[in-house]
């Protein structure tokens, strides 16, 4: 089978619709076998608790080709235990890293022409979702849950690329709260930044970069991304933040520097160092 009929190297960052999804449900304590299920829409309850009370975590992976046709999965399992953690904080059913991982595999298989060539400068996006089903009018957690893997080919998320961007130090509004639930992938951290996004687009930045809440002070990180520098004295220094996201990017990128020889610092980094 073929690659499809794409402008591989003109992709935006969004959704297109693929050959399907893998749909597994957890009811009576246990995970179901996996669903493979070519329509893109989802039949829920108006009472589930992902529509009421948040409960709603995923997960953003990409797939690349290299130059041998193979398909290449970066860091998955990490992936697999930062959802983990999201759900267990916000008292869901956590999915197994075997079965995410196996998820992913048969997903990226039904969907390999879906994968943008070597060299494209794309890849495939995969969405990992898990949601609270039951339906409920109490705020209590969800007995049942729905986890869903779904794919899109993309371009990169900026449309710059690897070039620099402009940031919004924004200093009135916050992403999370000190002891929230900011270090998770919870699909409300995302809306409480819709707000400041607009603005910074409207002000002509790419994206915004948020202090923290309590003092307004020290750098959190961006809207889509966590922030490093690289300091005058060769130092890799990366906030320390009980709010920020767990990034696996970042992660890689200060495991890459201490290989370089350089010093990796994760502290408190005050946005008065931006201008030294």
């Amino acid at each position: 089978m073929g690659k499809a009929n794409l402008n591989w190297k003109e992709l935006s960052f969004g959704y297109m619709k693929t050959n399907c999804h893998l749909e597994y449900y957890f009811k009576d304590g246990k995970w179901s076998d996996a669903k493979i299920v070519e329509d893109d829409k989802i039949t829920l309850s108006m009472a589930s608790t992902c529509l009421h009370y948040g409960q709603e975590c995923f997960e953003g992976l990409k797939v690349f080709e290299d130059k041998n046709g193979n398909a290449l999965l970066f860091r998955g399992e990490q992936n697999a235990q930062r959802m983990i953690r999201s759900a267990k904080k916000l008292l869901m059913e956590p999915v197994p890293e075997e079965m995410f991982l196996d998820a992913i595999h048969t997903l990226v298989k039904l969907n390999k022409e879906f994968i943008p060539p070597y060299g494209s400068g794309s890849s495939l996006y995969i969405r990992p979702l898990l949601i609270g089903v039951s339906g409920m009018i109490g705020v209590k957690p969800s007995q049942e849950y729905l986890f869903l893997v779904f794919c899109s080919p993309v371009g990169p998320y900026f449309k710059s690329g690897l070039k620099p961007i402009r940031l919004m130090v924004e200093e009135s509004m916050d992403r999370a709260a000190p002891d929230g639930i900011g270090d998770v992938k919870a699909g409300g951290n995302y809306a409480a930044g819709l707000r400041a996004s607009k603005k910074a687009h409207d002000n002509g930045f790419s994206e915004v970069l948020y202090l923290d809440a309590k003092h307004k002070k020290y750098i959190d990180e961006s809207g889509p991304a966590n922030f490093f520098a690289i300091s005058h004295d060769g130092k890799y220094i990366t906030p320390k933040s009980n709010s920020i996201l767990a990034s696996i990017t970042n992660d890689s990128l200060m495991i890459l520097a201490e290989d370089m020889g350089l010093e990796v610092e994760k502290r408190k980094v005050s946005i008065d160092e931006l201008a030294t």
